[in-house]
């Protein structure tokens, strides 16, 4: 619905079309899963010093908060849950006061640090920094080609469920050069934990993986059930492990679409129970 490098009224083309506060840098529509991100020149003087950091694909966004030190509260926590939240993150740049805005991207938060900075008041507080990684620098549809060589721990299922999930809230680290890495490690933890889930059975067909791997594993192919491309995010519910020929009929089948959404409600069966067990 946006496009990056192109420019877009806030009022018209954002507020007026999904809600959100005007004002704020950090606008969470209540009727869209949409978090709106600002970032301009303008905060730099109370501690707001956002932009890309060299080479390494994370955007530093600074977090919301004027006076004393930074919270996870409003704007902050919609940020650091937005996976759990089911909701996008939206990042524009504004041009000047009354100009339109820039779509920068969309994001994925893949951690948290923290700084220090003035505030409003002239006193030093503690700053959030949420590291933000864009989305399209993953393959936009599968999280099985992602850091596929990421050795884990063994676990049992309940410790991989569980881990899975955990990954989903960004980790708090020193600094934002373990952003990238974190990111990997969420998808290896939950592509783990999704091929476990299905036990060598395609979790649409119910069907038996067609082959063993080398390593004597069955082999199924996790499949993003919304694609990244489409906003689908890296999470255990978003996530299903299928046969090849099931997911090849998926992207490009006639029932593509339908084949989704009885996926969708499969996997939301499947999670209901495993959560009530």
């Amino acid at each position: 619905m946006f496009i990056v490098g192109q420019k877009y009224s806030r009022a018209a083309d954002i507020h007026d079309q999904y809600g959100g506060t005007r004002q704020s840098g950090i606008s969470s529509s209540a009727s869209h899963p949409f978090i709106f991100l600002f970032t301009g020149d303008s905060g730099e003087a109370y501690g707001y010093e956002d932009g890309w950091q060299a080479d390494d694909g994370v955007f530093l966004y600074t977090g919301q908060g004027q006076i004393g030190d930074m919270e996870f509260v409003r704007g902050n926590k919609a940020i650091r849950d937005h996976i759990s939240d089911g909701k996008q993150l939206l990042l524009f740049r504004a041009t000047g006061k009354g100009k339109p805005v820039e779509f920068i991207g969309e994001f994925e938060c893949a951690s948290i640090d923290f700084a220090s900075g003035p505030d409003l008041n002239g006193g030093t507080r503690k700053t959030i920094r949420f590291n933000l990684t864009p989305l399209n620098s993953r393959h936009s549809a599968d999280v099985e080609e992602v850091e596929s060589g990421m050795v884990l721990p063994a676990r049992t299922f309940e410790q991989m469920r569980q881990s899975a999930f955990d990954a989903v809230t960004p980790t708090e680290t020193p600094n934002w050069r373990m952003a990238k890495q974190i990111r990997r490690q969420r998808s290896s933890e939950i592509k783990e934990y999704v091929l476990r889930r299905a036990n060598g059975v395609c979790e649409l067909t119910a069907e038996k993986a067609p082959f063993n791997k080398a390593n004597g594993q069955p082999y199924l192919e996790v499949h993003h059930i919304k694609k990244l491309s489409d906003g689908g995010l890296d999470h255990p519910v978003n996530c299903a492990a299928i046969t090849p020929n099931a997911h090849r009929e998926i992207h490009f089948g006639a029932n593509g679409k339908l084949l989704d959404e009885r996926l969708a409600s499969l996997i939301g069966s499947k999670e209901q129970q495993l959560s009530e067990t």
